[in-house]
């Protein structure tokens, strides 16, 4: 068993830059920490992929995490979650905290009893949204929306643009149809979209994620293993991809908001 300790980096990974956005909610919590992001690009999107494609994806990623001497690992894809969270589990012994659509904290929030969830299709398909569903699914209505695009738009730094609000208008207008008042963003590349989701949706209706929650479980497993970095030095980054370094450089500098050395992921 890997011996862990407080000075170890945390790996995070996504299947592409979406993970991201839960990348700035940790680092604003732990900011003396060291983080490894690795964006598996060069096999996104994961929603329209198999379980077992996605499985072997998140298990070779992880491999490498450990191989860095990770000392926890953040799953940052709500679709390798419900695909391979529970092996991940089973096959690293470095604690692992994965993503889980804010469906709870929407269902004490509504008004309507409505609540809308824009995911991918395999997100929506997995047992830990079927899981979810049935906690929750006795006070409220959940209206599952799958957003075929959303993820490519976001890869490709298209944030605003008239093809991204084109995609938007279809998957979020008839939740509002349908009454929802909260609308939970079910996938980690979507927060980047949310002020079109926002503005699509109106000022009535609410547009929230886990990624905040993902972090407050990240310093809470490593304060219970008294694994957290002390507080005198500055935490770093180091991001990889497996995909085009040419074409995911501009995007990760867009979306973490700074420039970004931006290194390959081989043989994985």
């Amino acid at each position: 068993m890997q011996n862990i300790n407080a000075k170890m980096p945390i790996g995070v990974f996504d299947s592409g830059v979406g993970g991201l956005s839960v990348l700035h909610e940790i680092r604003r919590l732990l900011p003396n920490e060291d983080l490894l992001y690795v964006a598996d690009s060069g096999h996104a999107p994961y929603g329209d992929k198999s379980q077992q494609f996605i499985e072997q994806r998140s298990i070779a990623i992880s491999e490498f995490l450990v191989s860095r001497n990770v000392k926890a690992i953040v799953v940052a894809c709500n679709t390798a979650t419900g695909a391979a969270i529970a092996t991940l589990r089973s096959k690293f012994s470095v604690p692992i905290v994965a993503m889980e659509p804010a469906v709870k904290p929407a269902a004490a929030l509504s008004k309507t009893g409505v609540i809308g969830v824009l995911a991918t299709s395999r997100t929506l398909a997995s047992a830990n949204f079927v899981q979810l569903f049935a906690r929750y699914g006795g006070d409220v209505r959940i209206e599952g929306q799958a957003c075929p695009g959303l993820v490519e738009e976001v890869e490709a730094g298209n944030l605003s643009g008239s093809q991204s609000r084109l995609l938007l208008e279809r998957y979020v207008l008839p939740l509002l149809e349908r009454d929802a008042d909260i609308i939970v963003l079910g996938c980690t590349h979507y927060p980047f979209l949310a002020s079109l989701i926002k503005e699509i949706a109106g000022p009535t209706v609410a547009v929230i994620d886990s990624g905040a929650a993902v972090a407050r479980e990240l310093y809470r497993r490593l304060e219970v293993e008294q694994l957290l970095a002390g507080d005198k030095e500055e935490g770093t980054e180091l991001f990889l991809t497996s995909g085009s370094l040419a074409q995911a450089e501009p995007i990760f500098s867009q979306l973490w908001k700074e420039n970004v050395d931006l290194s390959a992921l081989r043989d994985r």
